[in-house]
């Protein structure tokens, strides 16, 4: 399974339009792109696999998409596009249906249908950002009349499934860089399933999700339950079970096939908060204590216990020994910028994370780029 993150930086400015086309029509599906800055067009695009399922990443200024009847006999994937809106505002058409999505919405349309997009007002950086989950069209358990319904419809993620669908996928792509191939590959089930089951709410189709399903969403809840809530210390097992309406027996059964158990799952997550900050330049001046205190821990001495324990080394020294060696943020301040897009990794070429040439194309070997070959449409 592969990850790849490119950007039109990596292209020369006269050929960043046509080149960024050209993925789109590689990653997504054949599309007339148009935009008012052709003439320095700084875009991204990001693709990985998961398993079965492959996500898209897409940064872009203002632009305007098309699925036209002639590209869509050109060439057709038949997915369903469900897509995280992640800066900007954006009007998308699909049949006799339109919407407008903000920044955090989903939103789904089909690449069987005629579709027409427009950036109506970018991020507060004037890029708008997108993340997308092909759906096969033949493999969702829900009958396209039904799917009809939710076409062009604007999704909001403040709750429900949806909310952690949003939350879920946003992780992945956050962490997808640093992940071996094997770890993408066990996300793909978990993110079919939870896509599914933010379709079945919509559709009010519960009955149509398997078992596996409900009960994969139903841990996603209870894991953004466990994580909104690691400062109480009455997060306790029978707490997170009375908040999910379950029995505190049927909640181990659940945990029975992870790592760790409920108890030591809240504790784990702790102290993993707690080191982040202790290596946390910003929160340098910040009291060990209040750190603990802040993710649960309202015990000093029981907290460097527990810390050195897992760590094998007091927090008072992790954090000495973590900001004495800590590099500048170059790396955060890159991704913050959009640079770090320009970074191209496939690791399924070399088994230690052989990192290729950043402008060549996921679907052509290396070396054998030979720049856009199409202006516009693709």
């Amino acid at each position: 399974m592969t990850f790849s993150a490119l950007h039109s930086s990596c292209v020369p400015p006269e050929q960043r339009f046509d080149w960024w086309c050209e993925l789109i029509s590689q990653d997504v599906a054949p599309t007339r792109i148009t935009s008012e800055h052709t003439g320095d067009f700084s875009a991204g695009v990001g693709a990985m696999g998961l398993g079965g399922i492959q996500v898209t990443t897409l940064s872009f200024p203002a632009i305007r998409s098309e699925r036209t009847p002639a590209l869509i006999r050109r060439s057709d994937p038949k997915v369903y596009e469900l897509t995280l809106n992640m800066g900007g505002e954006t009007w998308i058409a699909q049949g006799r249906e339109e919407t407008v999505m903000n920044t955090g919405d989903l939103g789904l349309w089909h690449t069987s249908r005629p579709f027409d997009a427009r950036g109506l007002r970018a991020g507060s950086d004037g890029t708008s950002r997108a993340i997308m989950v092909h759906l096969p069209r033949t493999e969702l358990p829900f009958a396209d009349s039904r799917m009809d319904h939710l076409l062009a419809s604007s999704l909001p993620t403040h709750r429900g499934p949806a909310a952690i669908f949003a939350r879920f996928l946003r992780h992945v792509v956050e962490e997808a860089p640093g992940m071996t191939d094997r770890q993408r590959e066990r996300l793909g089930p978990a993110v079919w399933e939870l896509a599914v089951a933010c379709l079945a709410d919509r559709l009010h189709a519960h009955d149509r999700l398997p078992p596996e399903a409900r009960t994969r969403m139903l841990l996603a809840r209870i894991d953004a339950f466990i994580d909104d809530h690691l400062a109480d210390p009455a997060l306790t097992p029978r707490a997170i079970a009375a908040r999910h309406h379950i029995s505190v027996r049927t909640l181990h059964t659940l945990f029975r096939t992870r790592e760790r158990t409920v108890a030591a799952t809240v504790h784990h997550r702790r102290l993993e908060h707690c080191r982040a900050d202790l290596e946390d330049p910003a929160l340098r001046d910040t009291a060990v204590y209040a750190i603990a205190a802040r993710w649960g821990f309202h015990s000093a001495p029981a907290f460097s216990r527990a810390f050195t324990a897992a760590y094998g080394t007091p927090p008072g020294e992790w954090r000495r020994a973590a900001l004495d060696t800590a590099p500048a943020p170059i790396g955060k301040e890159l991704r913050t910028r959009g640079q770090a897009w320009a970074r191209h990794r496939d690791r399924d070429s070399e088994p230690d994370g052989h990192t290729t040439d950043s402008c060549a194309s996921r679907t052509r070997p290396a070396g054998e780029w030979h720049g856009p070959r199409v202006k516009g449409q693709v």
